[in-house]
């Protein structure tokens, strides 16, 4: 697993050194290990602090291969050959078939056995990849997936955009639709690490992360939001102005409207993920201002309204 930051990509780690937690830890000691860290190191909790934001990517990485049993297997065995692993059981099975026909691995015993540090095991892929074996078979490798995560403000979500980056020191410009969500990812096919031997180029993920707005929620494709009046408004009725995420728009107050009313306003909301055209609602909370530094004639009127009413 390699992750992106500030445009370069990170080489192997050690999955169990990050987690802090040794090889024989317990699901559940990851589990804790991990809720730990990503408490720690979130975003929301270091603003602007990119040393912070590699160490939670990292540990999410590594959560994710350690909480998986089939993956965690094959890391335990092949240390940062794990995502290899299945070829190199494929070609050790070849072996005992190749014995007497000459092939490049036939009679050679890897003799595993569980530790992915022998020098034997090693060899093996040094063979595979050609890197210091000349004349020998070549197999072919699809190149590693990237991750990597791409911040966004409310506004820049809500809006159709470009954005370019760089990742490897490969320039990549990506259309950004509106309407993704918080913790979407997008597939980029072949934008990941180049093929081995002439394989496949792999694939980059970007996951987006949408950064809290001061002055709405969002929840699914709409959107929640507060709007303060004055007192004389809610009681008789009139125009107010409100900000949505397209500008601002005038809405109609109804005469005697109750503190904590909410108005929805049909289509004002976030735009639904490509489909052209289709937006969630707007739902405005009225909060009620009540005066203050009332003058003595104000009082007085109020207490003239309170005997009226009583």
């Amino acid at each position: 697993m390699l992750s992106e930051n500030n445009g370069q990509i990170m080489a192997f780690v050690d999955y169990y050194n990050v987690l802090g937690v040794d090889k024989n830890a317990s699901a559940e000691d990851i589990k804790k290990a991990y809720r730990k860290l990503a408490r720690k190191y979130h975003p929301d909790m270091n603003p602007n602090d990119d040393a912070a934001k590699q160490k939670f990517q990292e540990i999410n990485e590594a959560n994710e291969v350690l909480t998986d049993p089939e993956k965690r297997q094959k890391y335990d065995q092949y240390g940062e050959h794990w995502k290899h692993g299945e070829a190199y059981e494929q070609a050790q099975q070849q072996q005992h078939r190749d014995t007497s026909s000459g092939s490049p691995f036939g009679g050679f015993d890897f003799g595993y056995s569980g530790n992915y540090d022998s020098g034997e095991f090693s060899d093996f892929f040094e063979q595979m990849f050609g890197s210091r074996r000349g004349g020998g078979r070549q197999t072919k490798f699809r190149g590693d997936d990237y991750n990597a995560t791409l911040r966004l403000s409310l506004q820049e979500a809500y809006t159709t955009h470009q954005q370019t980056f760089t990742i490897n020191g490969k320039t990549i410009r990506i259309t950004i639709p509106a309407g993704v969500e918080d913790g979407q990812k997008i597939r980029l096919k072949g934008q990941g690490g180049e093929g081995i031997n002439g394989g496949p180029a792999g694939d980059l993920y970007i996951q987006f992360v949408i950064d809290p707005d001061p002055g709405f929620q969002r929840v699914g494709n709409d959107l929640y939001s507060e709007k303060n009046i004055d007192l004389y408004t809610a009681l008789l009725g009139g125009d107010i102005v409100v900000d949505t995420l397209d500008g601002k728009i005038k809405v109609k107050v109804k005469p005697e409207t109750q503190n904590g009313t909410k108005i929805r306003l049909k289509g004002k909301g976030f735009p639904v993920y490509k489909k052209e055209g289709a937006f969630g609602d707007l739902y405005v909370t009225l909060a009620v201002s009540l005066p203050t530094g009332l003058s003595e004639k104000e009082k007085e009127l109020i207490k003239q309204l309170s005997n009226l009413r009583t």
